[in-house]
């Protein structure tokens, strides 16, 4: 049986990942605006959340239930320019975090697919 990334990685890989990639967001003219003036939750979010889908720990579910990832950005107007920035965003936080092959590969699949699927705007 093939470990998870999270039994690979371990939860402080998805730290370092969830704290650049907030890092980028905080610099990001299209998406900063999209977030709360403190990160600390958002970066807490994403990587529980991050930690948990990829084999971890439930400790996102078991604080805030299901994911339901398109209701909880509903809110926003994601267009293909907000989701091609989120996915730039999320490439240079895994090579922020250092997060090497074939890990960085199986994630951008991931966010990249998940991106795309947010998409709620032409």
């Amino acid at each position: 049986m093939t470990p998870s990334l999270h039994a690979v990685l371990g939860s402080e890989a998805f730290w370092k990942i969830a704290r650049a990639f907030y890092g980028r967001i905080s610099q990001d003219g299209l998406l900063r605006p999209m977030f709360p003036i403190d990160l600390e939750e958002p970066i807490r979010n994403q990587a529980e959340f991050l930690i948990q889908y990829f084999g971890g720990p439930t400790t996102y579910s078991d604080r805030k239930g299901h994911p339901r990832l398109r209701m909880r950005h509903a809110a926003f107007a994601i267009d293909l320019a907000a989701r091609n920035a989120w996915v730039e965003c999320m490439r240079g936080a895994l090579d922020d975090a250092q997060i090497a092959s074939p890990f960085r590969e199986q994630m951008m699949e991931y966010f990249e697919r998940t991106a795309t699927f947010m998409m709620n705007r032409d």
